[in-house]
Formats: C-alpha cells, sequence, structure tokens
C-alpha cells in the first residue's frame, strides 16, 4: 500500500463530514452522505391527519417525498418561510424524505475528537437521535443522527420503523 493510500485510508477513519444547518438560533450537522439534494422551500400536499411537523408530500421527479418541519418537529416556536428557507431531500431507510430548515451553512469534517457525547438530559426528553456535539473553533454543532430520528416510532417515515 502507498503512502497514499494510508493517508487516505486513515482521513476516512478519522473525519465525518456534516451538512451544516440552523434551526432558530442553533446549528445542526447530519452526515453528508444521507443527503441527496438540496432545494428551495416549495408549496406541499397537505395529508390529513398527520402530526403537524410533518407538512406533506411532494412529487420530486416522480417520486412522492414526505417533507417534515423540524422546526416544529423540534418545538422551535412560531414558522416562518422565507427566501432562505429550504428542503434538504435525504435518503434514509430506503426512503427519500425532505427535510425543512431555516438554511444550510457549509459542510465541515469533524474529527473524532472534535465530537464529543451528547449530554444526559431528563427522561422526558428524547435524545437518542442525538449523535453527539461538534465543535469548530467557537461553534457547536448538535449532531443529528438522521435515520433514528427519521425511524422513530413518532415519525415512522423510514421502512425500519413501518416494519
Amino acid at each position: 500500500m502507498t503512502m497514499q493510500q494510508e493517508v487516505g485510508l486513515n482521513s476516512h477513519a478519522i473525519g465525518r463530514e456534516f451538512l451544516t444547518f440552523t434551526l432558530g438560533q442553533e446549528e445542526y450537522g447530519i452526515d453528508i452522505l444521507k443527503v441527496q439534494e438540496i432545494r428551495g422551500y416549495d408549496a406541499v400536499t397537505p395529508i390529513a391527519n398527520t402530526p403537524a411537523f410533518i407538512k406533506g408530500v411532494i412529487n420530486l421527479r416522480g417520486t412522492i417525498v414526505p417533507i417534515v418541519d423540524l422546526r416544529i418537529k423540534f418545538g422551535l416556536g412560531h414558522v416562518e418561510y422565507g427566501q432562505f428557507t429550504v428542503v434538504i431531500i435525504l435518503n434514509v431507510g430506503n426512503r427519500v424524505v425532505g427535510v425543512v430548515v431555516d438554511g444550510v451553512s457549509d459542510v465541515l469534517t469533524l474529527a473524532v475528537e472534535q465530537i464529543k457525547p451528547a449530554p444526559e438530559l431528563s427522561a422526558t426528553i428524547d435524545t437518542g437521535y442525538i449523535l453527539g456535539l461538534g465543535t469548530v473553533g467557537e461553534r457547536m454543532l448538535i449532531l443529528v443522527e438522521i435515520e433514528k430520528l427519521m425511524g422513530s416510532s413518532e415519525m415512522a417515515l423510514t421502512d425500519e420503523a413501518a416494519a
């Protein structure tokens, strides 16, 4: 194995790439490998009897995609849709799902030492979908395990949840 191959393997093993986005004043990160595309927010077709955080569905090139507003899901107060509101289209659990966020920031590579475990919170707060907290300089990112979140029983948006 050449030195370049070893470095390539090691750098892959010690760093993970995250797409960072904002919800209110907080910054979040999700695994870049789950992201299919980023789109502007368009009108969705509402579906009756769904939770408030499920805005409805869109037709994305022939695929019906459920759209989840993470601001509503995380209880972040009043939701306004503006010119910077975007939908991140994800591939999670063999499904395509869209999540509405306030804006997309950038893609960051975090080394293992930059990721800290999520704090223990009260039993009434579900933190099972939080991978950890990432630190980049003065920035703190809440790293979301998006497959766990979308597969949770209340979301039931992936094949694993439906099974």
